[in-house]
């Protein structure tokens, strides 16, 4: 059953889908998937019951025109290109490479850091960059350290140098390929793989110069949740409350439970739930798991004084059975206990990457305890702490754990491609033997896409077919690396491009943009296309900006008499200026939880340098394109 009605009435619809499409995606109160599924749901069930005839008679809102966007060879692209990036993560290909950077030390320590910032922003034009920022995270955190700053003055800049490097190229970002599948489909050629290098280059440098010299000074020192906890070097430990133990029941006085008089209590995990402090009036129960601060000595007399509640029943059994079988066994009782709580109780940050498999999975479901022996104990998500049931809440990726377990359990955890320890490089770990194979995959599939020999999506599938037949990753770990919220995003936003274009939604756009006071300077309204997309990538994210206002550039080219491909080129350049938000780059958003930055940091950073990107495109639309 179908209707028919006024075209103005298909043109309503779209905007109602898109105006509801964009608050979903700011306020974030359902997920990006729901919302992508609406959408569509919405626009298949418009083309359905009011059909929209082309002057052929055919409906340009079927349910074949509107899932199309699924199978578009730049979204099949992207998601190759993500496979890719998978196997050179778990080969660790780039480990030799940016090992190379990170040799020097005391006052060479910043020519590291400038160094591996330039290998981020010369990758990135090749590469997807998010694997690319976690190689990077672990090792700018060292850094820092080493130069004896914090890690969060440098870890925005690594976003966003990852950032500039992708808009030099055509598979630099996902947005790029994006921007060219959509003026292809509305009837242009396809953008080159060189195509906007010599701009893009000006622009990512002008960018990064701002980035090394004046971001770092905007950032706050923020500490780790290490550092939170531990401020003093004191000594970090646990206090289990077992049955018997004569600490239960007591109350917090002014800050204080009368038998820790000595130690800083920083957090109680009871029943799956932490409290944090203050703690007055709180009372310690049986299964109360005690965070604390304190001297070594001060720890071991609290061994003395409640045998146990320092160490797990193996723990105990096995000191007591060392004590037993040595002569001297006061002494031999003292050292073991020293060196078994100074190696059982070790904190670390630990990061969910993108394709992990722990990525939904709940924390009791991911069993870290049971495969490394380390206990979470508390879970970072957007710099915000998690104070939710531990067991139930699905890791996500970004989230950042902090674990405590022994140095050995650590770099076990190290040497898994599931986890990005954030406590330290992972530059100890032997590079593994597939590396040269994917390595040289990598540069195989750049080379036949730069020369044309090969179209990037067919260069791109090549990859990772090769990645998975010369085993550098499994068909498990190569479906993880699919990115399912940027597969309902694009698909969805694409079928969006075709409602707005084929309603007329898009020229209608264009057309109210010309209504400017002066629509009739080209430069003029390079500019303010430029100012729109770019303030439209925070809020919404790149991909979704690409597609939507690829038509609407190219309709104002035309109307204005300019070549539409620079109009594309336009929002490529402002659909990649995603530094003002940590929604609109995932980048952004893997480094948040490790920097512990807030929404205003990425505002503080971002805002100038998009308007720095800004005022150089306009001189690059002058003086590089010709736009009068």
């Amino acid at each position: 059953m179908t209707f028919m009605v006024d075209p103005q009435f298909h043109m309503i619809v779209v905007f109602i889908v898109t105006a509801f499409s964009v608050v979903s995606f700011v306020r974030e109160k359902i997920s990006i998937e729901a919302t992508c599924v609406i959408l569509l749901t919405s626009l298949l069930l418009l083309g359905q019951f009011f059909p929209l005839p082309d002057a052929n008679g055919h409906n340009q809102l079927s349910v074949a025109k509107l899932l199309e966007g699924f199978a578009n060879p730049a979204l099949v692209a992207v998601l190759a290109l993500l496979v890719m990036g998978k196997g050179i993560i778990q080969t660790d290909a780039l480990r030799a490479i940016s090992g190379l950077l990170v040799k020097g030390s005391g006052r060479f320590v910043w020519v590291s850091i400038v160094f591996i910032l330039l290998f981020v922003l010369v990758f990135s034009a090749f590469m997807n960059n998010t694997p690319l920022v976690i190689l990077a995270i672990p090792i700018i955190q060292s850094l820092a350290r080493s130069a004896k700053m914090s890690d969060s003055r440098m870890l925005m800049p690594l976003s966003y140098i990852a950032i500039l490097g992708g808009m030099t190229t055509l598979v630099g970002s996902s947005t790029n390929l994006l921007v060219s599948s959509t003026l292809q489909e509305i009837g242009y050629d396809p953008l080159t793989f060189f195509q906007f290098f010599v701009p893009g280059c000006i622009m990512a440098g002008v960018g990064m110069v701002y980035v090394l010299l004046v971001v770092p000074k905007l950032l706050p020192k923020r500490e780790t949740m290490v550092g939170q906890l531990v401020k003093d070097k004191e000594f970090i430990a646990e206090i289990d409350v077992k049955e018997g133990v004569k600490l239960i029941g007591e109350e917090c006085v002014e800050g204080v439970f009368p038998s820790l008089p000595d130690m800083k209590i920083k957090l109680i995990q009871r029943g799956g739930h932490l409290v944090l402090p203050p703690f007055e009036g709180y009372r310690i129960e049986v299964g109360d798991i005690l965070i604390i601060s304190a001297t070594r000595d001060t720890l071991t007399s609290l061994l003395a004084r409640f045998p146990g509640v320092l160490l797990s029943n193996d723990q105990e059994e096995h000191l007591i059975q060392v004590a037993e079988s040595d002569k001297e066994k006061e002494k031999s009782e003292s050292a073991d206990i020293e060196t078994s709580v100074e190696n059982a109780h070790i904190l670390a940050e630990v990061m969910i990457p993108p394709g992990s498999r722990y990525v939904d999975m709940s924390v009791d479901q991911a069993g870290l305890r049971h495969a490394f022996g380390t206990i979470i104990l508390g879970i970072q998500r957007r710099a915000r702490v998690v104070r939710r049931r531990f067991g139930r809440v699905r890791l996500e990726q970004g989230d950042v754990l902090l674990i405590a377990g022994s140095r050995k359990d650590v770099y076990m955890m190290r040497e898994s491609r599931d986890l990005v320890v954030l406590s330290g490089s992972k530059a100890d770990v032997p590079m593994a033997k597939k590396a040269p194979i994917a390595m040289g995959i990598f540069l195989c599939v750049i080379g036949l896409a730069a020369s044309g020999i090969l179209s990037i999506p067919v260069a791109s599938i090549l990859g990772a077919v090769l990645m998975i037949a010369t085993k550098c990753l499994n068909i498990r770990q190569a479906t993880r690396a699919l990115d399912r919220k940027i597969f309902f995003l694009v698909g969805s936003m694409l079928s969006l491009g075709v409602g707005l274009d084929a309603t007329g939604g898009a020229l209608a756009i264009a057309d109210s943009i010309l209504l400017l006071p002066f629509a009739d300077d080209p430069l003029m309204m390079a500019a303010v296309l430029f100012g729109i997309v770019a303030i439209s990538t925070n809020i919404l994210s790149n991909n979704a900006c690409a597609i939507l206002f690829t038509p609407i550039a190219v309709n104002l080219a035309i109307n204005l008499g300019i070549d539409p491909v620079i109009f594309a080129i336009t929002v490529v350049f402002a659909a990649n200026c995603s530094f003002a938000s940590p929604i609109g780059y995932q980048t952004n958003l893997l480094v948040m939880g490790p920097g512990h930055y807030q929404f205003s940091d990425f505002m503080k950073a971002g805002i100038p340098l998009m308007i720095i990107l800004w005022i150089t495109y306009v001189f690059i639309a002058k003086y590089y394109y010709g736009i009068g």
